[in-house]
């Protein structure tokens, strides 16, 4: 249902002291970091509780907040979730009201994520990660309980509503989104092969996209959802292949031994992928079209691998691996600029804010999905789908 927006309070009144924030609604803050020269913003949030407030701290938090007291805070946030959420943001500095709002007909849950994201635009200039096409921001991830071999899964980008989208009941990897749409691509062993399946999710559609001899994976769609990169073995060896969005038009980009997990530029002229180079692992990008290969400078991080371009087309996304341990580490993607790792984790997925990432952390056969704000490493864990959970792709 679409949310209603109209003006919460009088100018006058929201002008008018901030009351004092109780002590339980003030969060501590226990991941924090200043990667890129960035601090928290800190803010006070009052008069919420339950699943709106559970919401806004949620989204503020791993969109690069901090919950302070309202002496320390920049900006206050005070409002209510009872019955239906209202809210207002106060600049402490400026000493003016910068948003009010009230919403109804949506659930408080979508209602706070609605907020959320104003207070973001409102604050920072920048849109908020919530909402997607009108629809609260989805994941797609692997599911796999102990002993199975899992499934995708589909959540709200914060882990509520989690809900399987495949019984397949064999190995199934790597769902990624096609581009502007409510679609997936995914590998799954259903037919004994691994094969690349796509998956309308508005109308159930499923077939094979790509089905030949050996391997078929780590689909990608370009940001129009016109073209896909995959890799394929089907010359031979593991490589990187480009066509239309259907399958169609294939075209093999890459000729060497271990290339894996393509990604494209937003402009959709890179396919940016792991390598084997020098006997070293290295991240490398090739022209969408065809042409010659170029290596990043990933020094400092060893075994690149599960490259995410982020869609302003600044950063790209990986992971590193030394020893038994996985990182997430962040590269600039024009290049100048060194490698920096950020946390503990596996297979980054970039939000459309491109500063906020999708990851899986923890050991083996017990991962959990994480949301990271990448310029203050603040992170928090999703709520669990059942089992360990790895893989997550954000909408795109």
């Amino acid at each position: 249902m679409k949310i209603k927006l109209s003006l919460l309070l009088t100018l006058a009144s929201l002008l008018a002291a901030v009351p004092a924030v109780r002590g339980d609604d003030v969060l501590d803050i226990t991941h924090t970091g200043n990667v890129f020269g960035k601090k928290p913003v800190p803010v006070a949030l009052s008069g919420f509780s339950g699943e709106g407030l559970e919401v806004l701290r949620f989204d503020l938090y791993v969109q690069g907040f901090t919950f302070v007291a309202p002496a320390a805070a920049q900006y206050v946030i005070q409002g209510s979730d009872a019955g239906n959420v209202a809210g207002s943001v106060t600049d402490t500095v400026a000493r003016r009201v910068i948003l009010s709002r009230s919403y109804n007909g949506a659930g408080v849950r979508r209602e706070a994520h609605a907020f959320a994201d104003e207070i973001v635009q409102a604050i920072t200039g920048q849109p908020g990660i919530a909402q997607w096409h009108n629809r609260i921001a989805k994941i797609a991830f692997k599911a796999q309980s102990p002993g199975g071999a899992g499934e995708i899964w589909l959540a709200d980008f914060d882990g509520h509503g989690a809900q399987p989208i495949t019984s397949d009941g064999a190995i199934v990897a790597r769902p990624a989104w096609q581009g502007g749409r409510l679609a997936l691509y995914y590998t799954s062993y259903a037919r004994g092969n691994p094969d690349i399946f796509y998956h309308n999710l508005s109308t159930g559609q499923r077939r094979v996209l790509a089905g030949y001899s050996g391997l078929n994976t780590s689909a990608a769609s370009a940001a129009d959802g016109s073209r896909i990169a995959m890799v394929l073995s089907k010359a031979g060896s593991p490589n990187i292949w480009v066509g239309n969005a259907d399958g169609t038009g294939l075209k093999r980009l890459t000729k060497g031994l271990e290339d894996s997990s393509p990604c494209w530029s937003p402009d959709g002229n890179w396919i940016c992928f792991a390598t084997k180079h020098n006997e070293r692992r290295r991240l490398a990008k090739i022209p969408s079209g065809g042409g010659e290969i170029e290596y990043f400078n990933t020094a400092g991080t060893s075994s690149p691998s599960e490259p995410d371009w982020s869609p302003d087309g600044k950063w790209i996304a990986y992971t590193c691996q030394f020893g038994g341990e996985f990182d997430i580490c962040v590269l600039p993607a024009a290049g100048g600029g060194p490698a920096v790792i950020l946390v503990s984790g596996q297979n980054p997925s970039w939000a459309p804010n491109s500063r906020t990432l999708i990851f899986n952390r923890g050991p083996e056969g017990r991962q959990t999905l994480s949301v990271l704000d990448v310029f203050t490493k603040q992170y928090k864990d999703c709520g669990r789908a059942p089992g360990s959970c790895s893989q997550p792709a954000w909408t795109k």
